[in-house]
């Protein structure tokens, strides 16, 4: 798909032109319908554009929408899309797994070189997105009617990325290798520096060119703070990097660090193999604890009682009770009258004599 150049876009274009250097993805504010036509897909859209109010940037205070300065319009729309590597069905229309292998082949190169900003880690930035992807095959239904599937994905693999407990790991408990050019390293350290949030924001406005209301809603915060999150990230920068206090060069200096990082992706069937092979262990660890659920409360409904056995009342020390006599242990003589008297029973007196019965 074609792309607009380098320079700063539309508000709402949710394309990261310079910093991938690939296609523009599809808009937040188009709906995209698919047809075939002499063996190519063309874009139907809906929708049209809204030109978004300008102004200026204001530091300092609370910020509002209007506050954000407007960006230049980039060039004209591109006329169609075509997928690189899908072809249609023998009845002319997409399979799902076609559409999501075209989404992924226009987006995941771009995505994971945004990623890459957002987190500053190659494998994490490539793993976010694999997993992103991951969770879009697996809720492709879902995914397919949403009105940004990209905007869907790309959330998706910022979230995972900027989770927390990726600090945990043992891997990243190594500093990752700077880039090459010092500017770049620089820029990057600049960026790592700030709040999640406010990187986060940056990119998306800055990067990616997204309105303020969809980067509002994409990071999950009113316009106003997202404005706000905007303008100081913005100042942040600038007290580090003076040179690019303007938004249109930050623009460019995050294109030219994102271009200058070679990523590699999967391809798309693997990414939806490892994302059904996933969704098959997960399926089968819920069998496994539903069965062992069941297997344990079956044994304690067997092995319960069936009536009420009342407790045994605790013993309790007895006091006052002599301790118990009996004859101590027999001396040698008494020993030596016992076995005689037992050896010799008839030689006793008459009176002691036992009469036979």
């Amino acid at each position: 798909m074609g792309h607009t150049g380098h320079g700063p876009h539309r508000a709402n274009d949710t394309h990261f032109p310079g910093v991938t250097g690939e296609y523009r993805m599809c808009r937040s504010r188009y709906v995209y319908v698919l047809l075939w036509t002499d063996g190519g897909v063309c874009p139907v859209s809906q929708n049209p554009d809204t030109p978004r109010p300008s102004g200026h940037v204001r530091r300092g205070g609370a910020a509002t929408p209007h506050m954000i300065e407007n960006r230049p319009e980039p060039g004209p729309e591109p006329s169609g899309i075509r997928p690189s590597a899908t072809a249609p069905a023998k009845d002319g229309r997409l399979t799902p797994a076609d559409a999501f292998d075209a989404l992924y082949e226009s987006g995941a190169p771009s995505l994971v070189r945004q990623t890459y900003l957002l987190t500053g880690r190659r494998a994490l930035a490539q793993e976010s997105v694999e997993r992103a992807f991951q969770q879009a095959w697996h809720r492709w239904p879902e995914v397919a009617v949403d009105r940004d599937p990209a905007g869907w994905v790309r959330a998706a693999a910022y979230e995972y990325a900027m989770s927390p407990w990726h600090q945990l790991r043992r891997s990243h408990r190594r500093p990752e290798e700077p880039p090459a050019d010092p500017d770049h390293r620089r820029l990057l350290a600049a960026l790592l520096e700030l709040p999640p949030p406010y990187r986060r924001t940056l990119l998306l406005y800055d990067g990616l060119g997204l309105g303020l209301p969809e980067t509002a809603a994409e990071t999950e915060a009113t316009t106003p703070a997202t404005a706000n999150r905007l303008l100081h990230a913005r100042e942040a920068i600038a007290a580090q990097l003076p040179e690019l206090a303007s938004p249109a060069e930050l623009h460019r200096r995050l294109d030219e660090l994102a271009d200058a990082e070679k990523l590699q992706t999967p391809k798309a069937a693997q990414v939806r193999a490892d994302s059904e092979r996933r969704a098959r262990l997960w399926t089968r660890a819920a069998i496994a604890s539903t069965a062992l659920l069941v297997a344990a409360t079956a044994l304690a409904a067997w092995t319960a009682p069936t009536r009420y056995e009342p407790p045994q009342a605790p013993g309790s020390t007895v006091t006052g009770v002599p301790p118990r006599m009996g004859p101590g242990p027999l001396t040698k003589a008494q020993k030596t009258l016992r076995a005689h008297l037992q050896s010799n029973p008839a030689n006793i007196p008459h009176r002691l004599h036992p009469e036979p019965t």
